[in-house]
């Protein structure tokens, strides 16, 4: 019967129309289920070829996510999925498939996990590894309380690189606190071959009779003298990984179960039922094998198994591609880089998982054996970096201002401390369009900015970013960095090769007399904008291009300052990043005590939602209308609707 009769059932998606809530899907027959994953995988499809999105991952999770709801009694069982693109399924069970095709559009659906999007997303994430971290405090809280829920963290392989997962298993497994862990392995082929034999082992495995008998086994075997046991506890461990290969995650004190698939729903319920209805304490980790992509051709035959996509035809899998005006910051970066290492041997180039995203996978291309992505560990890739610069290299770490936030610690002790010359090209700075708030780089320059003896640049266009880059490479005694947007650049002309800048002097694009605009960064178009709408209201003025945050070009400072009666700084960061520099050089020389109209334009102080890029920046308050706003706010006027020229 149909828990929703007013819901129209279409002949595509008959299953999938009765199910608002997990609760709806607990009513199915069991053998309806496979069905249900078919129409669940075929709404993703079709819901990611309009909006585009990740989508690989979350076309391998769909029986997986299918069976999680069926067998756990969600939302009062804690489901925490890392990282959080391989949710849409999860979302399309959770209530929110009418919205499913506003995913990462303005005002519309979270690409990730969202705590204030659902009661179904207990947590929030985006970076990855943090799932076992969540869950294991989630399940302390519950013992506190003494509770009872299942508390379940589905941590994708690749997330399982990063070193906070270990530290939480390590954590957890010390802990008596019961917890399920479900390793989603797409790619890590750390697995036997899957099939009847190991879903049988892993049914027996799981099953409150062998858990059972093996906790007897071990209370008995503590009865024997010491080398017994100890020879009965040996034989049974390497039985057991003899079998399942779980010998690392049982080191780390976890109860192994798997691998199994996760594909196959006849597979996953008796095992997640097992461990369901199990009474034994302690954290558990059941291995399902899947496949990125699965599902869906044009996504299984892609190297990259189609992670995240553009709005593409189902049919031949085409994605939708709008024609550049300009070439992509981040591979400007990435030519740059090459033409400096084909120079320098010395050069090499660090990524944490993000080859493509950031470019490095041209490098590597070209310097294979000079370019090495260590997963994700950032921590490990600052100080990885850190170590080739101690002994003469030229390492460059390219990582999202985002998840450099993860390792600020290295940054400052093995970086900044012993001013090693590690050059961070940092990406996506500023806003970042459909990812939101997660994926921002809205701190970096404020987080850097405090370190003693750091060289920090922004591109202003994609024509310095090549300087920039060559500017790195020159800087051989402290640590450097660039930072620049996501997406397009402006559309200057290129040079061939980048010229090493002169350290903390900033450029004048263009000379006025009433207001200075003085940029750091991706907004230096709209503050050239903004120079001309200026010029309708009669107001002369001067666009300077800062370049450098730290060191500060105080020659240039102070001319703006002398120069005209209004000063206005504009930065893609928040508070306290290039303005409050600024601030504090004029508050010091006593540049303020004349009646400079001064003011500093940030980043405003909330978390941004996933918007268009353009949308951003208008919540923001950082284009050109609101610089011309901010400049005739200064001087006591107010924007006209259609200004007149002067």
């Amino acid at each position: 019967m149909d828990p929703n009769p007013t819901r129209p059932i279409s002949n595509r998606t008959p299953l999938l129309d009765q199910i608002d809530i997990p609760a709806d899907l607990r009513k199915l027959p069991e053998e309806d289920l496979r069905q249900l994953a078919d129409e669940l995988r075929a709404e993703l499809i079709d819901a990611v070829s309009i909006t585009g999105g990740h989508f690989g991952a979350s076309l391998g999770v769909v029986e997986l996510t299918v069976a999680l709801h069926y067998v756990f009694d969600t939302p009062h069982d804690r489901l925490v999925w890392d990282v959080g693109h391989q949710a849409y399924p999860h979302k399309i069970l959770t209530g929110r498939r009418d919205r499913i095709r506003t995913i990462r559009q303005g005002g519309g659906l979270s690409g990730f996990t969202k705590r204030s999007e659902s009661e179904y997303d207990p947590f929030g994430a985006a970076h990855a590894s943090t799932s076992i971290s969540s869950a294991l405090g989630m399940a302390v809280a519950r013992d506190f309380r003494g509770e009872h829920r299942n508390v379940i963290a589905v941590i994708g392989d690749s997330a399982m690189s990063g070193g906070m997962a270990y530290e939480a298993m390590n954590n957890a497994g010390a802990m008596d606190s019961r917890l399920i862990v479900i390793l989603n392995d797409n790619d890590m082929s750390i697995a036997p071959a899957v099939g009847a034999m190991s879903a049988y082992l892993s049914r027996l495995l799981s099953s409150k009779s062998f858990m059972s008998l093996r906790h007897i086994a071990k209370e008995v075997a503590r009865h024997f003298p010491r080398r017994l046991e100890d020879a009965a506890r040996r034989a049974e461990e390497l039985a057991r990984s003899f079998i399942t290969g779980g010998t690392l995650f049982e080191e780390l004190g976890f109860y192994y179960v798997g691998p199994i698939d996760g594909h196959n729903i006849d597979h996953l319920l008796p095992v997640l039922k097992n461990v369901r209805d199990s009474n034994e304490s302690g954290p558990v980790l059941i291995h399902c094998v899947t496949e990125k992509g699965h599902g869906y051709l044009s996504a299984e035959q892609a190297e990259d198994k189609w992670h995240s996509v553009n709005k593409f035809d189902v049919v031949t899998g085409t994605q939708a591609k709008s024609t550049p005006k300009a070439p992509q910051y981040t591979t400007v970066f990435a030519k740059s880089l090459i033409t400096e290492a084909e120079k320098d041997d010395r050069i090499v180039a660090i990524t944490a998982a993000m080859p493509s995203g950031t470019g490095l996978n041209l490098f590597g291309d070209k310097f294979p054996k000079r370019c090495f992505d260590v997963g994700i560990a950032e921590q490990h890739a600052v100080t990885f970096a850190a170590g080739l610069a101690a002994e003469g290299m030229k390492p460059f770490a390219a990582i999202y201002s985002t998840f450099l936030q993860r390792a600020y610690d290295q940054v400052v002790h093995d970086v900044a401390i012993q001013s090693l010359p590690v050059r961070f090209a940092i990406d996506r700075a500023g806003l970042v369009g459909n990812d939101g708030q997660t994926h921002a780089g809205s701190f970096d320059v404020t987080y850097l900015g405090c370190l003693p003896g750091f060289i920090i640049m922004a591109a202003g266009d994609e024509a310095d970013l090549v300087h920039m880059v060559a500017t790195c490479a020159a800087i051989d005694d402290t640590p450097s960095a660039v930072r620049y947007p996501r997406g397009e650049g402006i559309g200057v002309p290129l040079p061939e090769q980048g010229a090493p800048l002169e350290i903390g002097r900033g450029r004048i694009m263009r000379e006025g007399t009433k207001i200075a605009l003085l940029s750091f960064g991706g907004r230096l178009n709209e503050c050239m904008k903004a120079a001309q709408e200026l010029g309708t209201y009669g107001l002369s003025t001067t666009v300077a291009d800062a370049r450098f945050a730290k060191p500060l070009d105080t020659d240039l400072i102070r001319r703006l300052a002398r120069d005209h009666e209004v000063m206005i700084t504009v930065e893609e960061g928040a508070i306290g990043g290039f303005g409050s520099h600024v601030l504090h050089h004029l508050a010091m020389t006593g540049m303020l005590d004349q009646g400079l109209k001064i003011r500093t334009m940030v980043l405003p102080d909330v978390f941004l939602d996933h918007d268009s890029p353009q949308a951003q920046y208008d919540q923001a308050g950082l284009n050109a209308r609101h610089i011309v706003a901010m400049a005739l706010s200064a001087l006591g006027r107010e924007l006209a609707q259609q200004p007149a020229r002067a």
